[in-house]
């Protein structure tokens, strides 16, 4: 099993932190955000990593990261020429994945305990892909879910009005199916290829389930969630909790 980390993007929610370097490496807790990401996966237990990341400040998270020798893991990097979208950038992780199972994680995603029994479940599961969800307070940022008891049946993609409060957060877990799906998407009105419609092939075929992630967690995307992940890291520390 592979690890992707999606660390693109301008951050121009974050501006103008984000004028000068790439918001994935603005600090949270004591460490850069980036490396919650890096750590979840080395919990469980993933040591290639793909790292995708834009051209602007591409430079700046190879000098951080380096070949990945220091956390004990092998780095690759690719580069997403432009913004189009969380699934146009994991469409460049194919000769990455070459067949394996994947477990994708955004970037700003901050969570304090560990995502390995989930990851543990996905590799369990004979085919399809599993996503992790958790309730929200602002479910109008987020893909909202619908459930029965073991998958996600619909899929609302920053709903007016959501029908609940469980979002679809950034831990995506995928079979090699991931990429045929991509390849057969259109670009949604925003001009991006979006995961949502990746997830919603999965849910046409009953292959997606999911888990409901434990303990604290928040995206660091916008100024008010930068600010609360800096508050929990600072509170919990930067170590994931078992």
């Amino acid at each position: 099993m592979k690890g992707i980390i999606l660390a693109g993007g301008k951050g121009n929610r974050l501006y103008p932190l984000t004028k000068v370097t790439n918001k994935h490496l603005l600090p949270v807790g004591k460490e850069p955000m980036i490396y919650n990401p890096i750590k979840q996966l080395i919990f469980c237990e993933i040591k290639d990593i793909l790292i995708v990341t834009s051209t602007l400040h591409m430079g700046e998270i190879v000098n951080l990261l380096g070949s990945g020798e220091q956390f004990g893991v092998d780095f690759t990097y690719k580069v997403q020429e432009k913004a189009g979208g969380i699934a146009h950038a994991l469409r460049l992780a194919e000769g990455f994945a070459h067949g394996e199972k994947i477990i994708v994680v955004l970037g700003d995603n901050i969570a304090v305990k560990s995502i390995k029994p989930y990851v543990d479940n996905f590799k369990k599961q004979k085919k399809g892909a599993r996503v992790l969800i958790k309730q929200v307070d602002e479910p109008s940022r987020f893909g909202i879910v619908a459930l029965d008891e073991k998958k996600v049946i619909e899929i609302e993609e920053k709903p007016d009005r959501p029908k609940t409060e469980f979002a679809i957060i950034g831990y995506y877990m995928y079979d090699n199916k991931v990429f045929d799906y991509i390849k057969e998407l259109k670009p949604s009105k925003r001009g991006e290829l979006e995961i949502t419609d990746v997830n919603n092939e999965y849910i046409k075929n009953n292959e997606l389930e999911y888990d409901v992630l434990e303990g604290e967690w928040t995206d660091a995307g916008t100024i008010d969630s930068f600010h609360y992940a800096n508050q929990l890291l600072m509170k919990f520390g930067n170590e994931i909790l078992i």
